[in-house]
């Protein structure tokens, strides 16, 4: 699959498609599936909107149609992707709810919110992932809608949650390795599936299961302690712009992927600039579980701020 803002360039993955067809105009509306960037890295290579739902939100029946048990029961959500937050709104509300199927999915029925003004929004921010530097544009870009957003009235300050990405991304990394090799038909250490060969003791991966499951625990109780002082937090939605075809990342470009798949947190896509390569980035607002409502109306007052989907040359 081709980027739409140039053929040479990646679209992202992995629901690439959507992503490429919203840039091209093929389809207003889509919906991909995200466990650790899925939703998100399109979103943010193709200049478009994508949204993570809080997890168990929307029913994922028949998602895993090429499995025959259903292994990713968490991390893994569906999301609408778009051309604008309208648009993810509306799509959102008839996805979300029990469908009689999914049994993860509580009764959590839609609310929606009234419209925000900037001076009612308490945002933290940051431009920075371990072990990674983030592209100039994109820092830039950050730093611009954020002084807007504190010359229109909001709180603003520069902090996240007390807790290691690096150890969260590398969670979320264990855990996909865990859930993806269940069934496998030779038996697998907790070594060979974190991908961490110097791992000198080995489990079952039940018990890796478990114990890594505790550990989410943690982390999840750390993002909930965050979001009852700030309303969002506001990042780039990944380091780099899209990369060529066949091309390695120079540097690790994972960590923004992990922060709403391992908190279960929902996270919005929104496009926010084009570099000087001529291709488009995005931001990524995250909220509170379960307020997938408000943290919609968030991302309306900062794509007013960024100036929302642009067409790709041609389009």
């Amino acid at each position: 699959t081709n980027n739409p803002w140039n053929p040479e360039h990646t679209p992202g993955g992995s629901s690439a498609g959507p992503g490429a067809a919203l840039a091209a105009g093929l389809t207003s509306l889509d919906v991909g599936l995200d466990t650790l960037g899925s939703i998100q890295d399109p979103a943010h290579y193709c200049g478009v909107y994508g949204m993570r739902p809080t997890e168990h939100r929307v029913p994922l029946s028949g998602v895993f149609f090429l499995d025959p048990i259903r292994k990713f029961r968490i991390m893994s959500v569906a999301g609408p992707m778009a051309r604008s937050v309208e648009d993810l709104r509306l799509a959102l509300r008839l996805l979300t709810g029990p469908d009689g199927l999914d049994t993860h999915v509580p009764p959590v029925s839609w609310r929606d919110h009234e419209r925000f003004t900037m001076d009612d929004l308490r945002i933290a921010w940051s431009f920075d992932f371990p072990g990674s530097e983030t592209q100039d544009e994109i820092r830039g870009a950050t730093e611009a809608m954020i002084r807007e957003l504190a010359a229109g009235g909001a709180t603003v300050e520069r902090c996240v949650p007390d807790l290691d990405l690096q150890l969260q991304y590398e969670l979320g990394a264990e855990l996909f390795a865990l859930l993806a090799g269940a069934f496998s038909a030779e038996p697998t250490t907790f070594s060979e599936l974190a991908g961490d060969v110097s791992q000198a003791e080995q489990r079952s991966p039940l018990e890796a299961y478990l114990m890594a499951l505790d550990r989410r625990d943690g982390l999840i109780r750390a993002w909930e302690k965050f979001f009852a002082e700030w309303d969002a937090l506001i990042l780039p939605a990944g380091t780099n712009t899209a990369e060529r075809h066949g091309e390695e990342p120079t540097e690790p470009q994972e960590y923004p992927y992990a922060l709403s798949a391992v908190s279960g947190c929902p996270m919005i896509v929104v496009p926010a600039g084009v570099d000087r390569q001529g291709l488009p980035f995005g931001l990524q607002v995250i909220g509170k579980r379960w307020s997938d409502e408000r943290l919609l109306g968030i991302a309306e007052v900062v794509s007013e701020l960024t100036g929302g989907f642009r067409q790709p040359p041609g389009y």
